[in-house]
């Protein structure tokens, strides 16, 4: 059987009070304490199961995923994993909700970070741009014990907070050598379209893909990063003009998680199935497109394995405890019509 509590209060001489402030980081405790249980747990091979912990305390987790008020169909099946996770946690005592706030003013995001009772909350999951002012609010928040997710989208320089999401250099590289593959031996340019360039998977996706085409595909030309912000009549007008500019046109690439708008867009001034498109995220539009082929493949990430782990993170860091990172970690995959 395993070792207990009070069998570890025993091996290390300490009351069973003493050994219970130590595990759950309460204040004292002297140092030499601290240390002789650290060295007992290593020695009897002691293992906290925080789960049952919490059940005996009546103790709950209450974790917030934020998300913007912008967006289309992934972002609702996003909210709609969270809300199936909310169902099946409650049991486990985690209270979970969603916030949804504009995400294009970082001083605004920044602002509700600040606001945001540690009281209240034990743990948050942001999908945000990156900016300096995020950034900074987002050390502020785990200063003050509230443990961070970030969340499908990160922030540079923040080695203390975890991700969840995809290696998106490797997102954009694996659609670069889609396209480069499926267009062959062609010459032509490729019409690279995202929401905002100023989210850092978008930044990092481009970065991957150029460094594909640019190195192994010398017959294809990437044009600069068209922006949509998720507007259906600038995306329109955008795709119009470059479209009608540039006959040689021969792929799409939609860097950004919503690729129904900028599809609409172009699809309503050009046939798509003659050129070979690739797009993010598995959507009822992207699954659509695979099967009547105006969408040649689909690089994905499973939404609630994203949810998922983004709350078992902010539970084990809440329980003290190191993540799994391989149970956490998000593959990409690629989807054809075929193997839909």
């Amino acid at each position: 059987m395993r070792p207990t509590a009070k069998d570890l209060a025993e091996a290390a001489g300490l009351s069973l009070a003493t050994v219970d402030r130590v595990l759950n980081d309460r204040p004292n405790v002297s140092e030499k304490a601290v240390r002789k249980v650290n060295e007992t747990i290593e020695k009897i091979g002691f293992i906290r199961n925080p789960a049952a912990v919490s059940l005996a305390r009546n103790k709950s987790y209450r974790f917030r995923f934020i998300l913007p008020t912008t967006g289309d169909l992934y972002l609702a099946e996003l909210i709609h994993r969270v809300d199936d996770a909310r169902g099946i946690m409650k049991g486990d005592l985690v209270d979970l909700d969603v916030v949804q706030i504009p995400i294009d003013d970082p001083h605004r995001v920044a602002r509700y970070l600040s606001e945001i009772d540690e009281n209240e909350v034990d743990g948050v999951a942001l999908m945000a741009p990156e900016s300096p002012q995020v950034r900074d609010a987002i050390g502020r928040l785990i200063e003050r014990g509230i443990k961070f997710v970030q969340f499908l989208s990160g922030q540079e320089k923040l080695p203390t907070a975890d991700f969840v999401g995809v290696d998106n250099f490797a997102a954009g590289a694996t659609a670069a050598k889609i396209i480069g593959r499926f267009v062959g031996p062609r010459a032509g340019k490729v019409l690279v379209v995202a929401e905002t360039m100023q989210s850092l998977d978008s930044i990092q996706r481009r970065f991957g893909f150029d460094n594909i085409i640019n190195s192994r595909f010398p017959d294809l030309q990437c044009l600069p990063s068209v922006e949509t912000h998720g507007d259906e009549r600038r995306a329109a007008q955008i795709l119009r003009r470059i479209l009608e500019r540039n006959q040689d046109i021969v792929s799409i690439y939609v860097l950004s998680s919503e690729a129904r708008i900028p599809l609409e867009g172009a699809a309503a001034f050009t046939d798509l199935r003659p050129l070979t498109v690739v797009v993010h995220e598995r959507t009822p539009f992207s699954e659509g497109g695979l099967r009547d082929e105006r969408i040649d493949a689909v690089i994905a990430q499973d939404p609630g394995h994203a949810v998922r782990s983004a709350i078992r993170i902010m539970r084990a860091r809440a329980d003290a405890r190191e993540p799994h990172s391989g149970q956490d970690k998000i593959r990409i995959e690629v989807l054809l019509k075929e193997n839909l």
